[in-house]
């Protein structure tokens, strides 16, 4: 089986189609044609001034609150290695990113998963917990869109988050790569934005809405942290890339950044919906919630079900999954998380029926 053949439901990326490679091209020549002394150079860990200046308009704040990295990842490094120590209660969402996970054990935070409901981490759960005596330094939340979940935090919730970080004295984390792809439904205020304490450090990337080799992200905060992090950064790697991020910036300024987001959204919306379709036509007791934005689909396919036979038996048949358990400390032994962005429509019901195959011929 050639890796053509294969239909993959297991990285969160855009499929080639989908991103702009011309656009992309042309914003790199005319980086290079205006500026070639400034992205040839070294730069400083704080990121390239343009690349700044535009992030700060986006998001309504000082430049001084903006710092680049390359990726959202090493935003997420920079800040677990400043705030989490060994036994450091942190506060993560059930289910969750798995390099989240990884990054936190490997820091040996005490970590403290809080269920993840239809409309974004269960806040009466969490305040239960505080309350018990759990003092974290930090609660990590992907507000928009989750990863692996799908969901997407409702307003209610996260101005009752902002209120909990106040009372109880702790820092949320806001997650955010899938801010901008949303194809469904009104848009909601980021926690950012409604944060008057100095309690959030936001983290986006341009993975979603460009393409993920160009490995750009960016973290926004309180000037202070904002300059621990540069810090730390710089005896890193001195300074994020700045032809990437050049590139990103003059790809962003001309408008072609907005026209990418509309194609990337649309040809996902197609690709959910498809899903959710052929989800309910071949595995009829899996249980989901379609996700109006995004790249994930979780679905929990039912008692009896045991993801880590799945998976490696869906593989032969060439579909590749990724399995619930990587997502959780404890449990999902049922569950899958679809990504849908990197398979063609007309695919998906392809390789959602040699998904129920497998199901089928593993089930106890």
């Amino acid at each position: 089986m050639s890796a053509t053949d294969v239909i993959s439901f297991s990285r969160g990326a855009p499929s080639l189609d989908i991103v702009d490679i011309e656009g992309i091209k042309t914003a790199s020549r005319k980086a290079l044609e205006e500026d070639p002394g400034a992205i040839a150079g070294y730069g400083n860990a704080y990121g390239f001034p343009k690349m700044r200046e535009w992030l700060a308009n986006k998001h309504k704040v000082s430049v001084d609150n903006v710092l680049v990295t390359n990726g959202s990842l090493q935003a997420d490094a920079f800040l677990f290695d400043l705030m989490v120590n060994e036994d450091t209660p942190v506060i993560v969402e059930r289910p969750t990113y798995d390099r989240t996970l990884l990054g936190l054990r490997q820091r040996k935070g005490q970590l403290h998963p809080v269920t993840v409901d239809d409309d974004g981490i269960n806040v009466e759960e969490l305040e239960a917990l505080l309350k018990s005596g759990v003092r974290p330094a930090l609660a990590h939340i992907i507000p928009n869109f989750q990863n692996p979940a799908g969901v997407t935090l409702s307003e209610t919730k996260r101005r009752r988050l902002l209120e909990l970080a106040s009372e109880y004295d702790f820092m949320i984390f806001e997650d955010d790569p899938y801010l901008d792809i949303r194809f469904r439904g009104e848009s909601l205020p980021t926690m950012q934005e409604m944060d008057h304490n100095d309690r959030v450090v936001y983290a986006s990337s341009f993975s979603k809405t460009v393409c993920p080799g160009l490995r750009t992200g960016y973290m926004i905060g309180p000037k202070e942290f904002i300059d621990r992090v540069a810090k730390l950064a710089g005896t890193v790697y001195i300074a994020p890339n700045n032809f990437a991020q050049a590139t990103i910036y003059q790809f962003a300024a001309s408008g072609d950044i907005d026209r990418s987001i509309a194609t990337v959204c649309q040809a996902l919306e197609e690709r959910v919906d498809q899903l959710a379709t052929s989800l309910r036509k071949h595995l009829p007791q899996a249980e989901f919630v379609t996700p109006d934005g995004g790249y994930f689909l979780w679905v929990d396919l039912g008692e009896g079900v045991d993801v880590a036979k799945v998976a490696p038996r869906a593989a032969e048949l060439g579909v590749q999954v990724v399995k619930g358990t990587d997502f959780v400390l404890q449990g999902g032994e049922s569950s899958l998380r679809l990504a849908y962005s990197a398979v063609p429509a007309e695919r998906i019901d392809e390789g959602v029926r040699l998904l129920a195959q497998a199901v089928e011929e593993t089930k106890a």
